[in-house]
């Protein structure tokens, strides 16, 4: 219990301390933001603060915090810190670098943001891996509320139904303005929300059922199967502590905030509040279960662990609204995913989106491949989804360390947790069984031959990285020559 409280006060302490000192770096100021500038009535529309907050919660949480978190807490206690400095350190700055510079460039898409700072050929690549990845999120985030619709009405509809009542969904809410559908039904989602983080986190604390394992005393990696916890916890823990799908979700309410001086609550803030519930989950994982065996064999973070924790810590009752909010946060994710994913096309092809048949277009094209793809193995898409978060997010860190260092502000913010993140990224790359792990199987390779091997290559490409953009930006002298001029 001391552990989790400890922690929990940190992500607060951190977005209270840390966060102003991100937001000081940016420097926000009063000029007009894209929600005014380019106010079209379909995407740049101004909202009151308190929404756009809700909204990028809701944007950004999905199952990520809650399937992934359980995914993590096989790993045991340790996890916890991932969630915590994660969230702080490279999370929330993450979210709140791609939420802001998107403001000053007139609500402009990541992909287009990457373009500006790190050149064309960059832009070009996060334009295909977004769109990628935007639908691998909407397919995510259909199956999964599926089936957790489908476990509570199991005499009347099933998964397929539910699937299609999803997609319906997805389909008007990607097709119509954003404060006609998203603007009105979030608040009432938020509630859900709420309801599910609060119920299961309070039942652990004051119940008196559970015994919450401390850190001090469970200090290794727990995973049954041995998994490593580098790199392989930071990527199944990917929305609870920094993932790209974020950076592919602040530019669309980027076009909503009325102020610049907003951007600290409603991005950094809300990537807080998704620690939080990440927290929150992780715990109920390694609580509510005697221990990661018993955690993975109930399947780990799939929907029915969801469940049978709802039930174990509130009950009949409870298991019901917490199950609604567990359903409500991955929709409300799907369905700006196809909404993002849109906007990400439309600033490509330079697709004006106020005409209605524009909209329609892109739309019925999206929510058809994601119609096919919900075809694919649920869990061979979620592994492919977690590691495109990562990566996404370190190409939009290396994106946002260059725009500070042009500003001449402390690119040290973004440039320390990019260089981490690239070297998570590329050890999981190649050492994943559904990534380069396939090679050295077929070749009769043991992991215990080639982990290492992948460790030392996310170590060398991670100093590559750093090598390089120094190299490009704070060592070449003709470069700021160049912007001075």
């Amino acid at each position: 219990m001391v552990t989790f409280l400890s922690c929990i006060a940190l992500l607060i302490v951190g977005y209270l301390v840390y966060g102003k000192i991100v937001d000081r770096a940016f420097g926000p100021d009063t000029r007009e933001t894209p929600a005014y500038k380019v106010n079209d009535g379909v995407d740049y529309v101004p909202m009151p603060t308190w929404k756009v907050f809700l909204i990028q919660l809701l944007n950004i949480a999905g199952t990520g915090p809650i399937l992934g978190a359980l995914g993590g807490a096989l790993f045991g206690p340790v996890a916890y810190l991932w969630i915590v400095f994660g969230c702080i350190f490279a999370g929330a700055v993450h979210d709140y670098m791609c939420g802001m510079m998107s403001m000053r460039h007139n609500g402009a898409s990541i992909s287009e943001l990457t373009g500006m700072y790190l050149g064309s050929f960059m832009k070009n690549v996060m334009r295909v891996f977004s769109v990628i990845l935007l639908v691998m999120c909407g397919v995510v985030f259909t199956k999964g509320p599926a089936d957790l619709l489908a476990m509570l009405t199991p005499e009347v509809f099933n998964t397929t139904f539910w699937m299609w009542v999803v997609i319906v969904y997805y389909f008007i809410a990607t097709f119509v303005p954003i404060d006609k559908i998203i603007g009105k039904l979030y608040p009432l989602f938020g509630v859900c929300l709420m309801i599910m983080a609060v119920g299961v986190g309070g039942s652990m604390l004051f119940s008196g059922k559970f015994v919450m394992p401390e850190l001090w005393n469970n200090f290794s990696n727990l995973h049954p199967k041995g998994t490593p916890i580098w790199s392989f916890m930071f990527i199944s823990i990917a929305c609870g502590a920094i993932s790209g799908f974020h950076a592919t979700q602040s530019p669309m309410m980027a076009r909503c905030c009325k102020s610049e001086k907003h951007g600290r609550l409603v991005f950094y803030g809300a990537m807080i509040a998704e620690g939080v519930i990440a927290l929150v989950w992780c715990a109920a994982g390694v609580t509510c279960y005697e221990s990661s065996q018993a955690l993975l064999a109930a399947g780990g973070g799939v929907p029915a662990v969801v469940y049978s924790i709802c039930q174990t810590t509130m009950g009949k009752i409870g298991a019901v609204l917490a199950l609604l909010g567990v359903i409500v946060c991955p929709i409300s994710s799907g369905d700006t995913a196809y909404r993002s994913a849109r906007l990400t096309l439309a600033d490509w092809f330079k697709f004006d989106q106020k005409p209605i048949k524009n909209r329609l277009l892109l739309t019925v094209c999206l929510l058809g491949i994601g119609v096919v793809v919900c075809h694919v193995d649920y869990s061979m898409v979620w592994r492919y989804f977690s590691w495109s978060n990562q990566t996404l997010a370190m190409i939009a860190l290396w994106a946002a360390s260059v725009y500070l260092w042009q500003n001449k502000k402390n690119y040290l913010l973004t440039a320390v947790p990019a260089t981490f993140m690239s070297a998570v990224s590329v050890t999981y790359f190649v050492s994943a069984p559904e990534c380069l792990g396939l090679l050295w199987t077929a070749l009769g390779w043991q992991m215990s031959t080639y982990y290492p091997i992948a460790v030392i290559a996310g170590v060398v490409a991670a100093a590559a990285f750093l090598v390089l953009f120094l190299t490009k930006t704070v060592l070449n002298k003709n470069a700021r020559i160049k912007l001075n001029a």
